[in-house]
């Protein structure tokens, strides 16, 4: 079920609002939670549902290592790191196995020069989240970070719809808290409110802009055999924007949904192509993603405790780590590859002490996201180098829409120029003209709910 679909907007958001609040009004707590964690499993397996065993079982396990890690007796104490390594093997295995096997198959194929047959298995949705989001709370668990909850809280803490699918990953510390405050326990028609008006903001982000920029992204990419000058940059920028409004309108909504059921979500953008610096770009792209490279690989492999080499070693292991989680090809292993490399010139550019104007600094960074993008796009080299060979070659002739060129510039002034949905949100008053807005956003995003759609980072 996507959120921008009809039967989530008019049917699944609305029953599930009002009966998780009327079994709260009726002093059920359990029973809500219960509700909550049905209802999520039931939005999971919307599209597939075998889907379910895979996610159930992977919460049954995760669970129970969690628990025994939550254990402080000697005997128990003294495995610690063992039973940690295990469940992390393990969920590394289960995302291995869907997520990369093919992948690897291929490669032995190409290095080998056999043919092993490939397994076309079926990649179960969200996978990569739910699998990251758990490893941390094994991970938290051997910290003494988390305390020791039932079945039906950790369900709840994995399967929470509004952040299944694709994030943002959440920390089982900053959410399962909120189930349990006092005042979340009612509605609270500020939270209403201001969850209706993120909502309204992503849903408009990813049916209107994002969609329309989607269908020149494709075009370019996928269908086009040769790009001009103009066309390439037309087709590169499209992704970029595409993207951008894509991931951060789909964040929107999850943080509007959850704040329906006064669930607070972290913040996953803050206009990232803002940025000043690669650096800045990774504080503000995915946050909540880069939060998880930093303290359960980064931190882990030495951080930067070790030397100069070996920091800029951890940073590039971490990026193309952090590449191949998105998925099971080497333009995403070359893209991490990219961003790392950018990272460790930044830190020795920081070291020479020299600084540049904030223009020049913004125009390097965005011009560099938007090149690695291309990679991060391409179904294969090929494509990446077709789409870049069209940007750097002045000798083709060069024609793009005029409709195209205004959604870029458009594009371009609102990632720029307007406040982000996040600054909106803590700015957020009840008014009218807030009411209009939403109604506005509502209707025009509404009338685009026909088209085809799917969220890019499902299929991460």
């Amino acid at each position: 079920m996507l959120f921008n679909s009809y039967e989530f907007i008019f049917v699944f958001l609305p029953l599930s609002f009002f009966i998780y609040f009327y079994l709260l009004q009726k002093r059920l707590i359990t029973g809500a939670k219960a509700f909550l964690v049905f209802s999520s499993l039931f939005f999971y397996s919307w599209w597939n549902v075998s889907y379910l065993p895979i996610i159930l079982s992977s919460m049954l396990f995760n669970y129970t290592v969690g628990s025994s890690l939550n254990d402080n007796t000697h005997h128990i104490k003294t495995a610690k790191k063992r039973v940690l390594v295990f469940g992390i093997i393990a969920n590394l295995s289960l995302l291995g196995y869907f997520k990369y096997a093919d992948f690897f198959i291929q490669n032995i194929n190409f290095l080998t020069n056999t043919n092993i047959e490939l397994l076309h298995i079926a990649l179960p949705l969200a996978i990569s989240f739910f699998t990251f989001q758990q490893i941390a709370y094994l991970v938290d668990s051997y910290r003494g970070e988390t305390k020791e909850y039932d079945f039906l809280n950790y369900s709840l803490f994995v399967t929470f719809f509004p952040q299944l699918i694709a994030g943002p990953i959440v920390h089982h510390k900053e959410m399962m808290p909120q189930f349990v405050l006092r005042w979340n326990l009612a509605k609270r028609y500020k939270n209403i409110a201001t969850g209706l008006f993120i909502f309204s903001i992503g849903l408009f982000k990813k049916v209107v802009i994002a969609d329309t920029f989607a269908l020149w992204a494709t075009n370019g990419f996928d269908v086009a055999q040769t790009l001009s000058t103009a066309e390439a940059w037309a087709t590169s920028l499209s992704y970029t924007f595409q993207l951008y409004f894509d991931f951060s309108g789909y964040t929107d909504m999850a943080i509007g949904a959850a704040l329906l059921f006064n669930i607070k979500l972290p913040i996953n953008f803050n206009s990232p192509y803002k940025a000043l610096s690669i650096q800045d770009f990774w504080r503000r792209w995915h946050i909540t993603l880069s939060r998880f490279l930093k303290d359960y690989i980064y931190i882990p492999l030495g951080g930067n405790r070790r030397g100069s080499l070996k920091t800029y070693s951890n940073i590039m292991l971490t990026f193309i780590l952090g590449g191949i989680w998105h998925g099971a090809g080497w333009t995403f292993a070359f893209w991490g590859f990219l961003h790392g490399t950018a990272l460790v010139i930044h830190r020795l550019w920081q070291k020479m002490g020299i600084s540049m104007p904030k223009v020049i600094a913004w125009f390097i960074t965005f011009n560099f996201i938007n090149i690695t993008w291309v990679f991060f796009r391409a179904k294969e080299f090929d494509d990446a180098l077709k789409v870049l060979g069209g940007m750097f070659s002045l000798s083709s002739a060069s024609h793009v829409e005029s409709k195209t060129l205004l959604w870029i510039v458009l594009a371009f002034i609102v990632v720029l120029v307007f406040k982000n949905s996040f600054e909106l949100h803590q700015r957020f008053r009840l008014s009218y003209k807030n009411l209009l807005i939403i109604l506005t956003l509502l209707y025009l995003s509404l009338e685009r709910l026909s088209s085809f759609s799917e969220f890019l980072y499902f299929n991460f």
